[in-house]
Order: structure tokens, then sequence, then C-alpha cells
């Protein structure tokens, strides 16, 4: 009887432990931002860490973590099954995004990864602006945030690209943005909703593109930090005449 007592006494204890700790509020962070780019190894987080500026990636290595051992063996290495691969955790024969076009075998038709004609553009006339995540066979992390949020979370994909922004952002996304490179602004489709925001319509009404072309184009950093990047052969044919290159390779440090 009394070992029963203690028992008890244990259980009870513990389930009042754990309603407590319920009761305390959960950190969560307010937002989540994923970044991808585009051919950059990991490892260019320290071979390059002494360009960058100290509320970015200094930042994120300093105050955050650094998870290196993550690598999602997928096949083929394209933008878009990258994309695809990062956000579900999954690999094309499951997430279903084979490359940035495809041909369905049951029909022989050839679709672009995000095409989909039964939704229509949004900011532009373009045809191949008709875009949505339907595609992708699977749930991303962006859509099991939404699901866990009961949807009062939101989120949104905004990339130069429409498989860039669409498919990172999953099927519960609040809203995809990519730029039309034939008007120079940011679209959407009305996969996402019927209309664009008064605010994207604003930006584009100050054809943020135009303006930049008509600065010109400056480098960010000086040409010998660029030619220090050791792939600098292909690099070179596009920053100087063909008989430098040649010189400098000839001379260049073994």
């Amino acid at each position: 009887m009394k070992k029963l007592f203690l028992f008890l006494s244990f259980v009870v204890a513990f389930l009042i432990q754990g309603t407590a700790a319920a009761k305390e509020k959960v950190l969560r962070p307010k937002l989540v931002v994923g970044l991808i780019v585009d051919q950059m190894r990991w490892d260019y987080l320290y071979r390059y860490f002494d360009r960058y500026g100290e509320t970015g990636f200094k930042r994120v290595l300093n105050e955050g973590f650094s998870c290196e051992n993550t690598m999602i063996n997928y096949v083929p290495t394209i933008t878009s099954v990258g994309h695809a691969s990062v956000y579900t955790g999954s690999v094309p024969a499951i997430h279903g995004i084979t490359g940035n076009s495809f041909v369905l075998a049951a029909t022989g038709q050839k679709l672009n990864c995000v095409g989909d004609e039964s939704v229509r553009p949004l900011g532009t006339e373009n045809p191949s602006c008709r875009r949505s995540p339907r595609n992708l066979l699977v749930t991303t992390m962006t859509d099991e945030l939404r699901l866990a949020t009961n949807f009062r979370g939101k989120s949104i994909g905004i990339a130069l690209k429409d498989r860039a922004a669409i498919l990172p952002a999953g099927h519960a996304a609040n809203a995809a943005y990519w730029f039309d490179s034939k008007i120079g602004c940011w679209v959407s489709s009305s996969y996402y909703m019927d209309k664009l925001p008064d605010w994207v319509e604003g930006y584009n009404r100050t054809e943020p593109a135009a303006c930049l072309l008509a600065e010109g184009w400056i480098r960010f950093i000086p040409l010998r930090l660029i030619l220090q990047v050791r792939s600098t052969r292909k690099l070179m044919k596009y920053l100087l005449p063909k008989r430098l290159v040649r010189l400098f390779l000839m001379i260049r440090p073994r």
C-alpha cells in the first residue's frame, strides 16, 4: 500500500510539473528568413569571411549555428531540384521536381517545373508567368510552419526567378513574387491572390530596373580582390583583354 501511495504521488507530481511547463510561453522567432545563393558552397562562408558585412553573414556565423553536415544526396544538381530538395528535405524521386523543365512520361508533354496553365499571371501579360507550386508533390518546411501556426503565420517567397520564389514558399504560401525581365517588374500569379498588392504595384511604378541600369555597372569590391578568386580563368575572360588574360595565366603563382 505504501509503495502504491508513493507511486501515485510521483505520478501526480509529474503531471503537475508537466502542466506547469506547458503553461510556460514557448519562445518562437517572429521572423525566419531562408536564403539560397546559387553556386555558393558552404566553405565560401569562411573563404570570403573578411569580405562580408558585420550585419550579414558575419553576424550569422558569429551569433548563430553553422550546420555543415546536412548534405542531401540528390541528382541532378539543377537549380529547381536544389530548391525543392532543401525545402522538402527530400529527393526528386519523391518531391517530383526532376529539373527546371521535364517531360511527363504519361503524355510526352514538356513542362516547366512551376508551369501551371490553370492560373493567370498578375502584373504582366507574359504567358510564361503562369506559375504555381502544383508540380511539387510534397510539403515544404514553409508549409509545415503554416500548419504549425494554424495558418496564422505567413509564408512569402521572393526571388528573381519564378522557380526560386515558388518552390521554397510551398503550397500554402501567402504569396510568391518574381521578376519578369520582359517588362522589368515584379509579378505573381492568381494561385496566390486575385491582384497584386498596392505596395507591389507602387514599387513597380518606380521602374527600379530602369533606374539601376541608368546608374551603370559598378563593382562593389576592387578588381584585385575579384582576381583572387581561385577559379579566375573563366572569370577573367569577361574582365580583361585576351592578351592580358594569357599573360596573367603565364605568370600567376603556382
